[in-house]
């Protein structure tokens, strides 16, 4: 995938400054940014919107769909070796693209706006945990076939 260059020499200011993140992170979250306005405008069909905000809880809930379609069972993995571990680490990165104009914010939008909308474990390990199966009350399967 070809990136934009002001992009990527956005981002290596910003991890020079911030350390926190791989700039793996910056990548995702515009990826993922992209993957929700999509997503939002399927949706929205209806209302024949052409373009809108999109708000911090709307793009948490699209960067989990878009780190589950990439990455599967191992999105939570991922995200952590980039040292995302929570919601709130999301909305850091989506600031600091917002302080260099990479991306716009209206006046109602707020860091907080990123605060605990979902657990990592969650979100990201628990779609992937098998389900456990009731048993049925009776006898023992072996006396079920009569074995005893």
């Amino acid at each position: 995938m070809q990136q934009d260059p002001d992009f990527t020499e956005i981002v290596t200011l910003i991890c020079k400054e911030d350390t926190r993140f791989d700039r793996k992170a910056y990548d995702f979250v515009r990826l993922g940014l992209d993957h929700t306005v999509k997503e939002l405008k399927k949706r929205d069909a209806a209302r024949a919107e052409k373009s809108r905000h999109v708000s911090g809880p709307e793009l948490l809930q699209g960067l989990r769909a878009y780190a589950l379609d990439q990455y599967g069972p191992l999105s939570k993995t991922v995200l952590d070796s980039w040292g995302v571990q929570r919601c709130r680490d999301f909305g850091d990165i989506v600031f600091n693209l917002i302080e260099y104009n990479v991306f716009s914010k209206t006046e109602n939008d707020r860091r907080e706006d990123f605060a605990d909308i979902y657990s990592f474990d969650e979100a990201f390990v628990k779609p992937f945990q098998p389900t456990r199966r009731v048993r049925r009350s009776g006898p023992p399967a072996a006396e079920a076939f009569g074995a005893a």
